[in-house]
C-alpha cells in the first residue's frame, strides 16, 4: 500500500467530516464530509472550489481563513479556526467550523479542514460519532474493573482442613457428630521456656493469661497446670483440685512444684515437659471454623501474652490452628506478590514485543475485570477461598495474557498486509476467533474437568477458573475489539521488539521437525520411553509440616513441640455402647484400658487419654493415693460412685454426660497422610480382633481427615484428567471433524503430562492438593497453541498449499504467537516459586516445564508427525 493509499484509507475511517484542499479546490474528502453534504461519490465535488459550498457573506472569512493557514509554520503542527455558514447538495444550510492545518497530500502541499457542526458538540452528537458496541465495550470494562470490588470484601476466607473435604465424606459426618459432644481435637499449644517457670510471679501472669484468652468469644477451653483438674486423697475418698493453685502459692515452695506438677499423669508431657523445663497452654477454640478466626484468634493470644510480660518465655506455638494460620498468611503474601507480579511481567512483555501503549492499558483492564469478576463467583456462590483458590489470579491473569497476544498478533500481521481501522481489527478476528473459541472450550474443560474431584477446593477452583477461562473469550473477542477499532489507528511496527529472535527460534525448530521427522519422532520416544519409569516413583501424599521450608516458624515449633511435649497430631478412638451408663461398665472399661495399653506400645503413639484414667486416678486417690489402686476397679457400683462424686470438669472433654460414648484421645508423632494411614490400619486391625460385640467402635479426629486424603486425591486425578483429555478429544473431532485429526493434536497434548509425572517420580515432587491439579491446568492451557497451529496448517493445506510451505507459512505467522504466549505463561507460573508454601512452588515449576515441553512438541514433533502424513498423500494425489 503506497503512502497516498494509506493516507487516504486512515482518512476514511475518521468519523470527522474531513477535505483535503489545493489552491482552493477539492481534492480528496472522506465518507463523513460526503455524507454531510449529501453526497455520493468524491467524485462530485473533487476539483471544485471549496468556496461555492460557503455562504456568500462568509466567502471572505473562508478565504482569509486559508491565507492564515498557508502562514503557519508547518513544523508547528497549529491549527487555524473560522466559524462558516455551508450548503448542502439540496441547498440546505448548517453553521461549522472549520479546523485547518497543512498536510502533504500526494507529495504535494494541501490543506486539511476537519468541520464541526453544532449538532456535532451536543452530547446526542458525541454519542452518534461512535457505534453502540464502543459504548457497551468502554461501560463494560469501567463497571467490571469497579463493581466487583466492593463485593471482595465479603469472601469467605478459609483454609480449615474441613474445607477440604466433601460434607458427607465419612470421616467428616464422624467428626462432626463427635464435636457435638466433645471439644474440638485442633488446638493452640503454646510453649513457654525460660528460668523460673514455677515462680509464684510467671505462675500468677501464666494463669491470668489463660483466665482472660478463656474469655475471648472464639475460645472454649484453656489448659494450663494452673487450670488441670488434679485428684488427690482427702479425708472424704478423693478431691478434685487445681494441680497448682494460684490462689495458694504461699502453701508450696518454687522448687517443689516441678516434682508435684511432674507426678500428675494428666500433666506429664502434655502441660509441662518431662524435664519441667517447659510448660504449655492448650487452647481450645469454639467454632473457629473460618480462617480469619483462626487469624483473630492467634493475634489475641500473641497481644495478651505481650500484655502479661511473657513473650520472652514464649518460643514455640503449633497445632492445626497456627498451620492453618500460617497456610493463610502465605496465601495472602503469595497474592499480593503474585498478582502485581504476573501482571506486571504480561505487560511489561507485551509492551517490550509490540511497543503499543493502547495494548498494555486494554491489557491491564482485561487482567482486572477477569480477575476480579471470576473471584467474585467465590462470594456469589459462598464458596471458600481456600490456598487452592488462591492460585486462581495468577492463572487467569496469565491466560488473559496469552489470548490476547493471539489478538495482538494477528492485528500485528494484518497491519503488515496495510490493513487499519475496522479492517485491521475485523481481519484479525476473522483469522483467531475459530480456533480461539476452541482454545477456549479445550481450556475451560481441562479446568472444569477438575470439578470430578472428590476435594470441594479443588472440584470448586476447576469449575470458576473455567468460568473464568469462559469470559477472557468473551472479553477479548467481544468487548475489546470496538475499542481497538476506535483507537487504534497507528501504524504498527513493521519489526516489532523481540519478535525477530523468537521468529527464528520458531523457525529454527519447526524446520528442523519438517526436515528430520524420522530423527524428531525418534529423539521424542526415546525420551519418553527412558522417563516413563520414573513415574512409578509418585508418592501420593500429604505433609502440612512438609510444605513449608524447614526455617518457617511453624515447622520449627511444632518441631520443638514434639520434642519438648507429646505429638501434635490428635487422633480419636470413639468408643459407643448400646445403653445409658454402658461406659460404667468394668468389663468395656477394661477393654478400652487393654486397647490404651497396647497403642500407647506404638512408636508413632506418644500418649493415649480416656475417661478410664480418671476412673483409675479416682480410685487411687479415695484409697489414701496408694499405687497399687492406681487401676481399674472391678466393681461397678464403686464406678458408679466415683463418677457421681467427681466434680471436675475435664473428665467430659473425654465422656459424655450419659456415659454411652466416650473417646481414647491420641497424640501421634507422625504428620504425613501415608503414616497416619498405617497407624490407622493397624489400629482397626487391632480392635477388629479383640473389642468385643458389646462397643462399638470408630476411628475420628484430624488425623483420621488427613489419611481419608489420600484415597480422594488418586481418585481426583483419575477422574479429573481422564475427563479432561475425553473431553478435550471429543472437541477436537468436532473441530477437526476427523478422528486422525484428533487423534494427531492429542500427541502434543499428552507430552505434557507425561513429562510433568516423570519429573514428579524423579525428584521426588508429591501427588498432593496442588500438584493433583496440574496435568489438567497443563492439558487444558497446552492444548490452545496445537489449535492455533494445527488450524492454520489446514487451511492452507485445504486451499492447495504443499503440506512443508503449508506449515513453514503458519509457524511464520502461529508460531510467533505460540512461542510468546508460551515465555509469558512460563514466566508467569515461575513466579509462584517465590511462594513460602511448598506445593504452589511445585505447582508454578511443574506448570512451566509442561507448558515448555508442549511447545517444544508443537514446533518439532507435531510438523514432524504432519510432514509425514501429508507428505505422502500429497505424493499420492499429486
Amino acid at each position: 500500500m503506497g503512502d497516498g493509499q494509506f493516507q487516504r484509507s486512515r482518512l476514511e475511517v475518521r468519523r470527522s467530516p474531513i477535505a483535503i484542499i489545493r489552491d482552493g479546490r477539492f481534492v480528496y474528502a472522506n465518507k463523513a464530509y460526503l455524507k454531510l453534504f449529501d453526497l455520493e461519490d468524491v467524485s462530485e465535488i473533487q476539483g471544485r472550489l471549496l468556496e461555492n459550498r460557503v455562504a456568500v457573506r462568509h466567502q471572505e472569512r473562508l478565504r482569509e481563513h486559508l491565507k492564515e493557514v498557508k502562514s503557519v509554520d508547518p513544523g508547528k503542527k497549529s491549527q487555524s479556526q473560522a466559524k462558516l455558514t455551508f450548503f448542502k447538495h439540496d441547498g440546505e444550510r448548517f453553521v461549522g467550523i472549520a479546523r485547518s492545518h497543512l498536510v502533504r497530500f500526494d507529495d504535494e502541499d494541501c490543506i486539511q479542514i476537519e468541520l464541526t457542526t453544532k449538532e456535532d458538540v451536543t452530547l446526542r452528537g458525541t454519542l452518534k460519532r461512535h457505534p453502540w458496541g464502543f459504548y457497551f465495550s468502554i461501560f463494560f470494562l469501567l463497571l467490571f474493573s469497579a463493581l466487583p470490588n466492593t463485593l471482595l470484601m465479603k469472601l469467605d476466607i478459609d483454609n480449615s482442613p474441613k474445607a477440604y473435604f466433601p460434607p458427607d465424606e465419612p470421616a467428616v459426618v464422624i467428626d462432626n457428630r463427635l464435636r457435638e459432644i466433645f471439644p474440638s481435637d485442633q488446638v493452640v499449644v503454646m510453649l513457654f521456656e525460660g528460668v523460673a517457670l514455677f515462680s509464684d510471679g510467671f505462675l500468677k501472669a501464666f494463669n491470668d493469661l489463660a483466665e482472660e484468652l478463656e474469655a475471648y468469644p472464639l475460645v472454649d477451653d484453656v489448659l494450663t497446670v494452673t487450670r488441670q483438674d488434679h485428684i488427690t486423697g482427702s479425708d472424704d475418698g478423693f478431691a478434685v483440685v487445681p494441680l497448682i493453685d494460684v490462689d495458694k502459692l504461699d502453701e508450696s515452695h518454687p522448687s517443689d512444684r516441678p516434682e508435684y506438677v511432674l507426678s500428675d499423669r494428666f500433666a506429664r508431657r502434655t502441660l509441662v515437659s518431662k524435664n519441667s523445663d517447659a510448660l504449655s497452654m492448650v487452647v481450645i477454640p469454639r467454632d473457629a471454623d473460618n480462617s480469619m478466626e483462626r487469624l483473630r484468634l492467634l493475634e489475641h493470644a500473641n497481644n495478651l501474652v505481650e500484655k502479661y510480660r511473657l513473650t520472652g518465655y514464649l518460643t514455640a506455638v503449633a497445632g492445626e490452628v497456627p498451620m492453618d494460620v500460617a497456610e493463610f498468611r502465605s496465601m495472602l503474601r503469595d497474592n499480593m506478590i503474585f498478582i502485581p507480579t504476573t501482571t506486571a511481567i504480561g505487560l511489561f512483555l507485551i509492551w517490550w514485543l509490540y511497543r503499543r501503549v493502547l495494548a498494555v492499558v486494554i491489557s491491564g483492564l482485561v487482567i482486572g475485570v477477569v480477575v476480579s469478576c471470576t473471584i467474585v463467583i467465590y462470594v456469589f456462590t459462598q464458596q471458600s477461598f481456600t490456598l487452592i483458590a488462591s492460585i486462581t489470579p495468577p492463572l487467569l491473569s496469565a491466560l488473559a495474557i496469552a489470548a490476547l497476544i493471539h489478538l495482538f498478533n494477528a492485528m500485528h500481521h494484518a497491519a503488515q498486509r496495510g490493513l487499519i481501522w475496522k479492517h485491521r481489527v475485523n481481519k484479525a478476528l476473522d483469522e483467531i476467533r475459530r480456533p480461539s473459541r476452541f482454545t477456549a472450550l479445550t481450556t475451560a474443560v481441562g479446568l472444569a474437568s477438575l470439578g470430578a474431584s472428590p476435594i470441594p477446593p479443588i472440584a470448586t477452583f476447576g469449575l470458576i477458573a473455567s468460568c473464568g477461562v469462559v469470559l477472557i473469550y468473551f472479553v477479548v473477542i467481544v468487548i475489546v475489539p470496538p475499542v481497538l477499532v476506535h483507537w487504534d489507528h497507528a501504524p504498527w511496527p513493521a519489526k516489532p521488539s523481540g519478535l525477530a529472535w523468537m521468529d527464528r527460534i520458531v523457525s529454527i525448530l519447526s524446520k528442523t521437525g519438517i526436515r528430520y521427522p524420522g530423527w524428531v519422532l525418534g529423539a521424542a520416544a526415546l525420551i519418553i520411553a527412558v522417563g516413563a519409569p520414573m513415574i512409578w516413583n509418585i508418592k501420593v501424599e500429604t505433609n502440612l509440616q512438609e510444605f513449608f521450608q524447614p526455617s518457617h516458624e511453624v515447622r520449627r515449633s511444632t518441631d520443638r513441640i514434639d520434642e519438648k511435649l507429646v505429638g501434635t497430631m490428635p487422633t480419636e478412638v470413639v468408643f459407643e455402647t448400646t445403653s445409658v451408663n454402658g461406659l460404667k461398665d468394668p468389663e468395656v472399661l477394661k477393654e478400652i484400658r487393654q486397647f490404651q495399653n497396647w497403642v500407647e506400645t506404638l512408636p508413632e503413639v506418644d500418649r493415649s487419654l480416656s475417661m478410664v484414667d480418671f476412673v483409675e486416678e479416682m480410685n487411687w486417690g479415695f484409697n489414701d493415693e496408694q499405687d497399687q489402686f492406681r487401676r481399674l476397679p472391678t466393681e461397678r457400683n464403686l464406678i458408679s460412685q466415683y463418677l457421681f462424686i467427681y466434680d471436675g470438669e475435664d473428665l467430659y472433654d473425654l465422656v459424655d454426660r450419659d456415659f454411652q460414648t466416650g473417646r481414647v484421645s491420641l497424640n501421634l508423632n507422625v504428620h504425613s497422610a501415608n503414616e497416619i494411614d498405617r497407624v490407622i490400619d493397624t489400629i482397626r486391625e487391632h480392635l477388629d480382633q479383640q473389642i468385643g460385640s458389646n462397643i462399638s467402635w470408630e476411628i475420628a479426629g484430624l488425623g483420621r481427615l488427613f489419611a481419608d486424603m489420600e484415597v480422594l486425591l488418586v481418585q481426583g486425578q483419575v477422574y479429573s484428567l481422564g475427563g479432561a483429555l475425553a473431553i478435550i478429544f471429543i472437541l477436537m473431532l468436532i473441530l477437526w471433524r476427523s478422528l486422525w485429526h484428533a487423534l494427531v493434536c492429542m500427541v502434543p497434548n499428552l507430552s505434557p503430562i507425561l513429562l510433568i509425572f516423570i519429573v514428579m517420580g524423579g525428584i521426588g515432587i508429591w501427588l498432593d492438593m496442588a500438584t493433583a491439579m496440574i496435568a489438567s491446568v497443563a492439558v487444558g492451557i497446552a492444548v490452545d497453541d496445537t489449535i492455533h497451529v494445527f488450524h492454520g496448517f489446514i487451511h492452507r493445506v485445504k486451499k492447495g498449499v504443499k503440506p512443508a510451505t503449508a506449515l513453514i507459512r503458519t509457524y511464520g505467522q502461529a508460531g510467533r504467537a505460540v512461542m510468546t504466549t508460551t515465555i509469558i505463561l512460563t514466566a508467569q507460573f515461575m513466579v509462584l516459586l517465590l511462594s513460602q508454601f511448598v506445593p504452589t512452588g511445585n505447582f508454578g515449576l511443574l506448570t512451566s516445564i509442561g507448558l515448555l515441553t508442549a511447545l517444544l512438541f508443537d514446533l518439532m514433533v507435531l510438523p514432524a508427525i504432519l510432514i509425514i502424513i501429508y507428505r505422502r498423500s500429497w505424493v499420492r494425489k499429486s
